[in-house]
């Protein structure tokens, strides 16, 4: 993997967690899901994020 393939995943996976944090506020606002589990998803996706970079990062060659 080259430096421009990760930029372009790390472009992806962000627009991603975007639309995911949206929806969630989205959902949550509309009452359909709490407060407590709109911050263990956020927390989970956060995590997620920060392994994927790790292994993007691990795969980018010299």
């Amino acid at each position: 993997m080259t430096q421009s393939q990760r930029l372009k995943y790390s472009f992806l996976i962000t627009l991603a967690v975007l639309g995911i944090m949206l929806g969630l506020s989205y959902l949550q606002n509309a009452g359909i899901i709490s407060e407590t589990l709109f911050q263990y998803v956020a927390i989970a996706v956060a995590v997620l994020v920060v392994v994927i970079n790790g292994v993007l990062r691990r795969k980018v060659k010299p």
